[in-house]
């Protein structure tokens, strides 16, 4: 050991005791970054250079703070989502666990509580796997452009209707094939306006009419109002999500859930348990096949069903900005063009990455901080500047900030 080393080592230790030597240790492991293969590592807080009693206490109000939400999701949704029009569910709801959540730093788990591999709805994450699948479209050329409209890239969808309800010589006059972009409104939309929900897209998909999720109150504004032009209003809906999943179907021509695995899933180490389901009625006819088409959330059931050990790796590739070990698995220029806040939503980039523009959305977090969220809540916080993920099960809505707070309190202390 040189002398140089030998008196900064002198120098550490007599200002910070054990701590200077571990942020020693620390600084010289940033060149190599960690990616966890099938055995996912752990360290101890104290080893990753974090205040284990503030670490505890974030964990603590994780727990403390558990959502109000019923075990039974069955009931809350038609406590909540189940009173819209056309609100019932039609694909399959999970009873979910207790608060669970586990801390990754620099990719090692340095903290996990609950029960990290009860799988469980996700609910809106979801969206950030099916806006990552229409990534992976554009990186292999599928998508020419995000500003190409929609339109140009979906034919005529036939739907799996395998027993009609009624005589087909009831229903003459009445369209075999639905056309998603048939209206002049519609024809305008591009992949970029469905993928920030500014499309304010016009239709009934899957039985649920766009107006019908989170209603305006005014019912007489419900089938009659004007459009607004696409990218210029932000509207949080799941019949245009569920749109953008049908659509991105017909250009991969495959299940999503088939290439979610191949091409991110695999690729990521993450387990054969994770689930991601469509609803009783999407089924279309795609190539001669029956296809399911999936949902991008939970709202009327469905949606990706996984474990939070799945969750925190989804979240490294995010925080790694695609690329896992040797491989990029979702471009560089995609993961930026998801971080980029929408015009007239600051605080949301591409579905459903929930960036921290001007620290409005976590205000404890750094502005580089950005979110992957979903109902319960089911949060997927992801902080580059302490090169931190955080999956944080099942906590009430309204303390998001406050565990982040006391998380960055204890991972930032001592970096």
């Amino acid at each position: 050991m040189t002398g140089c080393r030998l008196a900064l080592l002198a120098v550490l230790f007599a200002a910070n005791g054990p701590w200077g030597l571990v942020q020693l240790g620390r600084a010289e492991e940033k060149a190599a970054v960690y990616y966890p293969d099938a055995a996912w590592q752990r360290r101890t807080p104290a080893e990753s250079g974090i205040d284990p009693q503030l670490l505890q206490s974030a964990i603590d109000f994780a727990v403390e703070n558990e959502s109000k939400t019923p075990r039974d999701l069955a009931l809350h949704h038609y406590q909540t989502f189940g009173r819209e029009p056309f609100g019932y569910a039609i694909g399959p709801l999970k009873d979910r666990g207790g608060a669970t959540g586990l801390v990754i730093h620099r990719g090692y788990i340095v903290a996990e509580w609950g029960d990290p591999s009860r799988i469980d709805m996700t609910h809106s994450v979801t969206k950030s796997l099916l806006s990552s699948v229409v990534g992976v479209a554009f990186d292999k050329g599928l998508i020419k452009s995000i500003d190409d409209p929609v339109a140009d890239y979906v034919a005529p969808i036939q739907f799996y209707n395998p027993l009609p309800a009624t005589n087909k010589s009831d229903r003459l006059g009445g369209s075999d094939l639905l056309n998603l972009f048939d209206t002049a409104h519609n024809r305008t939309i591009s992949w970029d306006h469905l993928l920030r929900q500014t499309s304010d897209w016009e239709g009934t998909l899957w039985g649920k009419p766009d107006w019908a999720d989170r209603p305006d109150p005014n019912t007489s504004q419900w089938t009659s109002r004007a459009r607004n032009k696409p990218g210029t209003t932000y509207k949080y809906n799941d019949t245009r999500v569920n749109v953008l999943a049908l659509a991105a179907l017909n250009v991969w021509r495959r299940p999503l859930p088939q290439v979610l695995k191949e091409h991110i899933m695999d690729p990521i180490g993450a387990s054969n348990s994770w689930r991601w389901f469509g609803y009783e009625n999407s089924w279309i006819i795609l190539d001669g096949s029956l296809v399911q088409s999936v949902t991008g959330g939970g709202h009327w059931g469905g949606g990706a069903f996984m474990n939070a050990y799945d969750m925190g790796r989804f979240g490294y590739l995010t925080l790694r900005r695609g690329k896992w070990k040797d491989r990029q698995l979702i471009s560089r220029q995609w993961i930026d063009w998801a971080l980029t806040p929408t015009a007239v939503q600051p605080t949301y980039g591409m579905m459903n990455f929930f960036v921290n523009t001007e620290r409005k959305y976590l205000p404890s977090a750094p502005a580089s901080a950005f979110a992957h969220i979903g109902a319960g809540t089911n949060m997927v916080f992801v902080d580059p500047e302490h090169d931190l993920v955080a999956v944080v099960r099942w906590i009430d809505n309204k303390t998001l900030d406050d565990f982040v707070q006391r998380l960055i309190a204890a991972v930032g202390t001592k970096q």
